[in-house]
C-alpha cells in the first residue's frame, strides 16, 4: 500500500519527522513507467491551455463552487479574472466526465499548500473536479464515475489506490473542498484513500495525536484549519478543536500507515514548527 509503504521506509530514518513526501519524492525520480496517453477515452476533450510538464504521483479531489459544469469548463479553460486555473478532469453533476489537460502536463489545481514535506503539489498531482456547488450532496451518477475514473487512472498511472487527497488537506488554512457532504467512506469501500477500520483500539500511553496528524501529513502551522480539516475528511465536521474519538481515529490510521499491531509504542515526536 502506497501509505504503508511511505511510512515503513521513513521510520527507519530517525534525523526527520515521518512523512508521506519521502517516498513521493523518490518516486518522482525512480519513476520510469511507459508515458500516460494525452487524451482518456473515457472522457470528453476539452483542452485548456494553463499547464506545464510534470508526472503524476497522486490524485487531489476538489468541488467547483460553481453553478453548472459548463460554468466550470469556461473558467478552467480561460485566463479568467481569478487568475489561469485548470484541472485534469471535470466530472459533472451528470456522471460525465471531461478531460482538459493531458495526464502527463502539470494543471494548475492545487495552488499553494503543503503536504508533507511537498510543497509543488500541482507537479505530483492529478486534479480532479467535481460539479458541485459545495452545500449539495455529491450525485449518485457523479460518484460512480469518480470511481470508475479513479480506478482508470491508478490502474493506467501506477498511482496508489490510498493516494487520494482532498484540496482541503493540502490547503486547510485556505481550502475546504470537497465539503463536508463528500463520501469518502463510499471511496473507501470501493478501495481508494486512507480510511478508519472498525473497531478502533484505544491509543497506547503516551499517544500524540498532533504527532499522528502531522504523520499523515497535515500541515500544522495553522493547528485549527489541519483539526478542521481532518475532521471534514474522517469525522464528518468541521470542528476546529480535539473532540473525543479523535486519538482512536488518528491511532488507527498511524496504525495502517506503519503497519503497526495493537499496542504499538507511538511514533517519534514531531519536530518543533517552523
Amino acid at each position: 500500500m502506497f501509505y504503508t509503504r511511505v511510512f515503513a521506509t521513513t521510520r527507519r530514518m530517525t534525523s526527520r519527522s515521518l512523512s508521506l513526501s519521502a517516498v513521493l519524492c523518490a518516486a518522482l525520480a525512480l519513476a520510469g513507467c511507459a508515458s500516460a496517453p494525452p487524451h482518456n477515452p473515457l472522457a470528453q476533450w476539452r483542452g485548456s491551455p494553463n499547464h506545464n510538464e510534470r508526472r503524476a504521483q497522486l490524485i487531489v479531489l476538489h468541488h467547483t463552487q460553481m453553478d453548472s459544469a459548463e460554468q466550470a469548463l469556461r473558467t478552467l479553460q480561460t485566463a479568467n479574472s481569478q487568475g489561469r486555473v485548470s484541472a485534469h478532469y471535470l466530472v459533472g453533476e451528470d456522471g460525465r466526465i471531461y478531460q482538459l489537460v493531458a495526464e502527463d502536463r502539470r494543471a494548475w489545481h492545487a495552488g499553494a499548500g503543503r503536504w508533507g514535506e511537498i510543497g509543488d503539489l500541482n507537479s505530483v498531482s492529478i486534479g480532479i473536479e467535481l460539479d458541485n456547488d459545495g452545500s449539495e450532496p455529491f450525485a449518485e451518477a457523479q460518484v460512480q464515475s469518480l470511481l470508475r475514473l479513479l480506478d482508470d487512472l491508478t490502474r493506467r498511472l501506477g498511482i496508489d489506490r490510498q493516494a487520494i487527497l482532498a484540496h482541503g488537506d493540502l490547503a486547510p488554512s485556505r481550502k475546504s473542498d470537497p465539503s463536508v457532504l463528500f463520501p469518502w467512506k463510499r471511496l473507501a469501500d470501493a478501495g481508494f484513500g486512507l480510511w478508519p477500520r472498525e473497531p478502533l483500539a484505544p491509543p497506547p500511553p503516551g499517544f500524540d495525536p498532533w504527532a499522528a496528524l502531522r504523520l499523515i501529513g497535515y500541515d500544522l502551522r495553522d493547528p485549527g484549519a489541519a483539526l478542521a480539516s481532518f475532521h471534514r475528511r474522517f469525522r464528518g465536521n468541521e470542528a476546529r478543536e480535539w473532540q473525543a474519538g479523535d486519538a482512536e481515529v488518528l491511532y488507527d490510521l498511524q496504525r495502517q500507515l506503519l503497519a503497526l499491531p495493537d499496542g504499538a509504542p507511538p511514533p517519534l515526536p514531531a519536530p518543533p514548527l517552523r
